[in-house]
């Protein structure tokens, strides 16, 4: 059964809400000069991108050589020139594996951010596992739960759907589960338009008051970005994923990313979500006090 059959009547002129990963834990400035490593440079470039039309900003820390970190002192620098510059930005930390080992991992879950990604399940990254093991994904969703954190639910597996359905079922999410397809990593799933159909009607089926969103690494970025829209749900860009515009071309900021998302967008009839619409359509409530 094709996601059209699925489709509801109204959903393509909802709002689409833009997620912006703006920096991530591989690339760097050898790269692409725009990747903001320090916390100044994040905030600058994600403060373009909100003025841009992105509502979240899937953040991850840097070290000051450049390596990737969980240190709960510069998520806090990044939190608050975040709060500062971009007022209701949807602000999301990133608890990924290559930014530390085990519970280190949600070590700046104590701050409170409105999200936090959550992959449920392990798989293959392009030269080693991206490990998930089950008490540590017990852990983190029991933190994010306990200080009242919305995860977001990667998916870079069939599996990781049935196991949100599983958590959801067991009442281990604070709200109505978000997820994402996370398509185009080297050695997991690949980009295809039927496996990202059978995702999402999946995921309508045993998450039927989920939201969704799609990420495409690399190239594959902008295509997952028109299938998403396309089919009425959200959308992931920034150079975390991607550095290019196109194969000659490098991107100039997160902003550009963005706003070629945003034209994708009107082309379906669609607008960008603002901070309010997104936060309405994710159920979020608004931003605790700073």
């Amino acid at each position: 059964m094709s996601v059209e059959q699925h489709q509801h009547p109204s959903s393509k002129q909802e709002p689409c809400i833009i997620c912006v990963a703006i920096t991530g834990s591989l690339s760097g400035k050898h790269h692409n000069p725009a990747v903001p490593i320090s916390i100044s440079e994040q905030i600058e470039s994600t403060h373009e991108a909100f003025e841009a039309g992105a509502s979240i900003a899937h953040c991850h820390v840097r070290n000051n050589d450049g390596t990737p970190t969980s240190d709960p002192d510069k998520f806090a620098v990044l939190q608050q020139g975040l709060i500062k510059h971009c007022p209701g930005l949807i602000l999301q930390f990133s608890t990924g594996g290559r930014s530390g080992a085990g519970r280190e991992r949600g070590g700046m879950l104590p701050l409170q951010p409105d999200m936090a990604s959550l992959t449920v399940g392990s798989n293959n990254f392009p030269t080693r596992i991206y490990e998930n093991s089950p008490d540590l994904v017990d852990w983190l969703s029991q933190e994010m739960q306990r200080l009242d954190i919305r995860p977001e639910i990667e998916i870079f597996d069939l599996s990781h759907i049935f196991k949100a359905a599983e958590m959801q079922a067991a009442g281990r999410f604070n709200g109505p589960p978000h997820v994402q397809f996370v398509m185009g990593v080297k050695n997991a799933m690949p980009l295809d338009r039927a496996v990202f159909e059978f995702y999402l009607e999946t995921t309508r089926r045993l998450l039927p008051d989920a939201t969704w969103c799609g990420a495409g690494i690399g190239r594959d970025q902008i295509v997952m970005n028109e299938w998403c829209v396309a089919e009425g749900g959200h959308a992931r860009t920034g150079l975390e994923d991607n550095v290019r515009m196109d194969r000659t071309t490098l991107a100039p900021s997160n902003a550009a990313l963005v706003r070629r998302l945003v034209d994708i967008c009107h082309a379906h009839d669609r607008e960008a979500a603002t901070p309010a619409q997104a936060r309405a359509l994710l159920r979020l409530p608004e931003r605790k006090a700073a």
